[in-house]
């Protein structure tokens, strides 16, 4: 038996007359582009976060890059953000023209460390862009009154935490607009790519929905620039206004496997996800934490059992990113636990047997080391 640390055919195999369906309603509809499709997911998608406007764009990069330019965002201005994180949150600041600023993280929960944003702000800081990591919530309320003492925006990523919460609160709903991806790997994944831009501002709704569709205000009239044409596809609206009615199974369903993992793994040296007080994490991925972590994933292949690292290399590292002017050592903590990290396979349709092998194999390649 082959595990791999995600997998969809399972779930495909249980849900595929809903899919098949999905997509032939789509094909006799006679609109295949920004139809009904869209304009549904789109107010099922505001209503499950208790917002007024959802934009539905063609994936969770372009939802970044949109929400920032209809935040205001451009040239010359900074966003405050971490280098622990997916590279497409960096490139979208870096496609409008903004400077990314980077803090560090926390230990304990990888997630951005906010005591350190004040000590990055100068007088080109525009908007904070926290990345709600791995399936569990920042904590907004210190960004919050930074934004509200240095008028500043808050664009809330929110690739990696569909349905997650902090003190009750929808992952998405606090800052000035959010942003989400639908790639095939996330808690509400669709069939290949998608995003979406989550607001409460009417103006921001607005213009996200001009500039994901070259800039027109109506048909054939351009009103601003620089857009391009960033619509989600009818198919994948539709696919995703299916799921959207089972993201809270699909939630429970990952809780589960960690549930899982936490009993059998528990007594090991490997270090667990930690769930800050106050946070409902949804599990996107499983991160667990090892000092020899590189042996210890090439050991599991001899159990075919194969693993990923999210992330290897911090953003700050990078060569397309060296123009930032960040020096090893410069985030400490990002750069040591990115030679720690690496996630276990996590999804719903993960069998127990699966579960299982995976836990019995990653005890027996520590005890072995």
């Amino acid at each position: 038996m082959t595990i791999r640390v995600w997998d969809y055919l399972a779930e495909y195999d249980a849900e595929r007359e809903d899919i098949i369906d999905a997509v032939e309603t789509v094909f006799r509809s006679g609109q295949l582009v920004l139809g009904q499709s869209v304009k549904g997911f789109e107010a099922e998608f505001a209503a499950y976060h208790g917002v007024g406007h959802s934009v539905g764009v063609d994936n969770g990069t372009n939802a970044i890059k949109l929400a920032l330019q209809a935040l205001g965002v451009g040239p010359g201005d900074e966003v405050v953000t971490v280098s622990n994180t997916a590279a497409p949150t960096v490139v979208a600041i870096d496609a409008v023209g903004a400077t990314p600023v980077f803090v560090d993280i926390r230990e304990q929960d990888y997630l951005m460390d906010t005591d350190q944003v004040a000590s990055v702000l100068t007088d080109r800081t525009r908007c904070l862009l926290p990345v709600h990591l791995y399936g569990q919530p920042v904590d907004l309320g210190p960004l919050v009154d930074l934004a509200a003492k240095h008028d500043l925006r808050i664009l809330e990523d929110c690739a990696q935490a569909h349905g997650a919460r902090r003190d009750g609160v929808l992952a998405g709903t606090t800052g000035d607009a959010s942003a989400f991806s639908f790639y095939p790997t996330k808690v509400l994944g669709a069939y290949g790519d998608g995003g979406a831009i989550v607001t409460d501002d009417q103006e921001i709704a607005d213009r996200s929905r001009r500039l994901r569709f070259y800039g027109m205000a109506e048909r054939y009239f351009v009103v601003e620039t620089p857009a391009h044409n960033s619509r989600l596809d009818e198919v994948q609206a539709e696919i995703l206004r299916r799921k959207l009615g089972r993201l809270d199974e699909y939630v429970a369903g990952r809780r589960a496997v960690a549930q899982r993992y936490a009993e059998g793994l528990g007594d090991t040296d490997l270090v667990l996800p930690h769930v800050t007080e106050g946070n409902e994490h949804v599990y996107y991925v499983y991160v667990v934490r090892h000092p020899r972590r590189d042996e210890i994933i090439e050991r599991l292949k001899g159990y075919d059992i194969h693993l990923n690292i999210s992330y290897p290399w911090p953003v700050h590292t990078q060569t397309g990113f060296a123009k930032l002017g960040y020096a090893a050592g410069s985030l400490p903590v990002t750069e040591r636990l990115a030679g720690e990290i690496f996630s276990l396979p996590m999804y719903p349709s993960l069998s127990a047997d699966a579960q299982d092998k995976v836990i019995d194999a990653v005890r027996q390649v520590l005890a072995a080391l």
